[in-house]
């Protein structure tokens, strides 16, 4: 390109350059110039009204649960009335280079990114308090070019009027501090119960972390621990800013604070504050609190209170027979995926128990026996058949002599050979540990992963021990798994909300159902027809039997307790509802040694369901097909019997013996004992057969060489009577 040429393209190219920022300027200055004739008289800053109130309700559309910002709790405290930590500690936080800007600080905006880059929290905001109060009184809440510039003239307008005392005065007279408190007065007493004139130096710095995101920091709510951390950061700012000494911020950082009680509290108070955390990360605190919705939630507000009644009397009763001071329930309609009642701890106020934490969604928990029936919900889907023998034996898992592992039954009794239904309805631990070996870890994790359980990631850390609560599960994902067997192997997506919509009728969001079918319907049936089997669990309730049992409805019931009891659990459902319920204490400090699911936990779980199916339609759980099987422990016998000719060999193994582990319905194995657990399994199965079979001699009258013409019998000949099967009453065989 020739030098003429170049010059000519650079003239043009800037004439353009300068009419686009001609265009820029113009708008620019179009819209200031508007802003700066519209703003509003100061009377409006000192009686702004508050926008309508978004509500929340149950599941019906007219029960409210909860309002969020009413109206705008404001009592206006003049500027020397209002102490100067809370000046101190605001301006600290949130400007600190207030007294020195116009308006707009490009230090303080800079600092922000830089801290909250540093630090990966929003622990620093961008905004000078003239813009905050700019936005806050006159500005829509979106996030666009025009609002920003409007915030930027305004806050120079603001400076122009008033002197930064004045701000200030306004500021903290006008800004939401969560909830309906506006305003600093508003704020102390919500939280503190009383006057501005009386907080503390840490009172102080909490109110004044608020601001930022009062939801998210509220008191009341699940980040407790990070407001306590932002009150710190205030008074570490405070300290660093020559407001305080040092020593004044560690007495204060030190301080214990005691929060006052929601105003307008009623029931589901976890429930209501997971709604509240939903609405404000979808759509931010501004809309919500000014926006008008009417959110209805999947909460029934009769079995609410059915729940929280059953979780008080019960988790009192704890406290004084077995050391477990709090509870928690979850109750989920199993068709749809809905959470219609929320109980996250026996008394959301009690500090001594830590009752704002929602064990129900936050707890991460070892569930006890509770995850042994998706193992043998595993292995039947595997080929095991429900009538599958499994030797009940004191037995050695460790193949490698490094260490020892052999998990004991709860009442210290070995039963011998007992099929899939006896071990899971009586809830026998080695037969499951047995079942987890045969289908492997890494299946039943991704099982539960597909049943809605996906806390357990790392296969290594857990072992054979997982099957008797090895790993740590939320109370809330335990219910949706078991609503997913009611279902028969359907999974619905958990959900709280119902429909959400504006003043103006436009619907933001609406239930709808995602149900996806996990695992084949066959399958899920015949643990529930385990599961429901008031006679096979007879023996494990014993004297406890009554409080499982529901007169016209079928109720399938789980229990799980950890081996310290520190966490026990009971689990019963229909095919329309899975409730879950678990009892510990939240520091995991363990209940004594009667404290395990059968008394602790099952009779909350039976109070509630006493009452709560009453309102349903009595369903029953879809009957099972018979699954014939001839091979040796398949076929439901432990006694294989092999002819030739004239001559009978019994034998009798550990079903290793007989089977490839992960392919039961393959060939059988050429070489069983190349099985890392073989050795040990058929080591204990025959010490038991010769402590319980009369007659029992290895290579003589049983195990003998069988002849190459021999056959397995099609109907074996009677087995010799067992000495283990009585009719007596077993006691709770739980992990414990």
């Amino acid at each position: 390109m020739s030098k003429k040429k170049t010059r000519r393209f650079l003239k043009y190219t800037l004439i353009a350059a300068a009419g686009v920022f001609l265009v820029i300027l113009g708008t620019v200055a179009v819209i200031a110039i508007a802003t700066l004739n519209s703003l509003p008289p100061l009377e409006l800053l000192e009686n702004q009204q508050i926008s309508e109130s978004t509500k929340i309700y149950d599941r019906t559309g007219e029960r409210v649960l909860f309002e969020l910002y009413d109206e705008e709790r404001r009592t206006i405290i003049a500027f020397d009335q209002i102490p100067q930590y809370v000046k101190d500690a605001t301006v600290a936080i949130e400007d600190s280079d207030f007294y020195n800007h116009h308006g707009f600080s490009i230090r303080g905006f800079i600092r922000a990114l830089w801290i909250n880059a540093r630090t990966g929290e929003r622990t620093a905001g961008g905004s000078t308090i003239t813009q905050q109060l700019a936005k806050n009184v006159f500005l829509s809440p979106e996030k666009t070019f025009t609002r920003k510039l409007k915030e930027l003239v305004l806050s120079y307008k603001l400076e122009s009027t008033f002197d930064k005392d004045r701000i200030l005065e306004l500021y903290l007279n006008e800004i939401p501090y969560g909830g309906t408190a506006y305003g600093i007065e508003s704020a102390s007493e919500t939280y503190f119960s009383k006057s501005t004139n009386d907080l503390t130096l840490a009172e102080s710095a909490l109110l004044a972390s608020l601001p930022q995101a009062p939801t998210y920091y509220s008191p009341w709510g699940s980040h407790v621990d990070d407001l306590m951390e932002r009150k710190n950061t205030v008074l570490r700012r405070m300290a660093d800013l020559g407001y305080i000494t040092e020593a004044e911020m560690t007495a204060a950082q030190e301080e214990e604070l005691q929060f006052a009680k929601p105003r307008n509290s009623k029931i589901a108070t976890h429930f209501v504050i997971g709604i509240k955390e939903y609405l404000d990360e979808k759509y931010g605190e501004d809309f919500v609190r000014r926006s008008g919705l009417k959110v209805v939630t999947t909460l029934d507000a009769d079995l609410q209170e059915i729940a929280e009644a059953a979780v008080s009397a019960g988790a009192e009763r704890n406290t004084d027979l077995y050391g477990g001071t709090n509870a928690a329930l979850v109750a989920q309609d199993a068709t749809t995926g809905q959470i219609l009642a929320m109980v996250g701890s026996r008394d959301y106020f009690d500090e001594e128990i830590d009752g704002q934490f929602n064990v129900a969604t936050q707890g991460l928990r070892q569930p006890g026996s509770a995850l042994k029936p998706f193992a043998y919900l595993a292995a039947l889907k595997m080929g095991y058949p429900e009538q599958t023998v499994l030797f009940d034996v004191q037995t050695e898992f460790n193949s490698t002599g490094a260490s020892s592992y052999q998990p004991q039954n709860f009442d210290s009794r070995f039963r011998g050979p007992v099929n899939f239904r006896t071990a899971l309805s009586q809830s026998i631990n080695v037969p499951a540990v047995k079942t987890l070996y045969l289908i492997g870890i890494n299946n039943l994790i991704e099982t539960l992963d597909s049943f809605g359980v996906q806390t357990l990631t790392d296969p290594r850390r857990y072992g054979l021990s997982l099957v008797l609560g090895g790993g740590e599960v939320k109370l809330i994902d335990l219910v949706g798994a078991y609503s997913t067997l009611a279902q028969e192997g359907i999974y619905h997506e958990k959900t709280m909300i119902l429909k959400i919509t504006t003043r103006e009728g436009k619907i933001l969001e609406e239930y709808e159902d995602k149900a996806t079918q996990v695992i084949e319907p066959e399958y899920p049936r015949v643990i529930n027809d385990i599961l429901s089997d008031v006679q096979a669990r007879s023996g494990l309730f014993s004297s406890s039997l009554n409080l499982t049992v529901f007169p016209g409805h079928d109720v399938a019931i789980k229990t799980g307790t950890t081996n310290d009891y520190r966490d026990a659990w009971a689990v019963g459902y229909t095919p329309a509802l899975a409730v879950g319920v678990w009892a510990g204490n939240n520091d995991s400090t363990p209940m004594i040694a009667q404290g395990g699911s059968i008394l602790a936990a099952v009779p909350m779980l039976s109070a509630f369901l006493s009452e709560a199916l009453e309102t349903q339609t009595p369903v029953s759980f879809a009957p099972i097909a018979p699954s014939p099987e001839t091979r040796p422990m398949l076929n439901g016998q432990y006694t294989a019997y092999y002819t030739s000719g004239d001559n009978t060999y019994p034998h009798i193994h550990n079903i290793l013996h007989y089977v490839n582990k992960r392919t039961p319905t393959g060939s059988p194995p050429t070489n069983p004992a190349s099985d890392s657990q073989y050795a040990n399994w058929e080591t204990s199965v025959l010490q038991w057969a010769h402590a319980n079979i009369p007659g029992f001699i290895p290579g003589i009258t049983y195990n003998q060489p069988v002849p190459p013409s021999s056959r397995l019998t099609q109907k074996p000949i009677p087995r010799p009577a067992d000495p283990t099967e009585t009719d007596e009453d077993f006691t709770n065989n739980e992990n414990h």
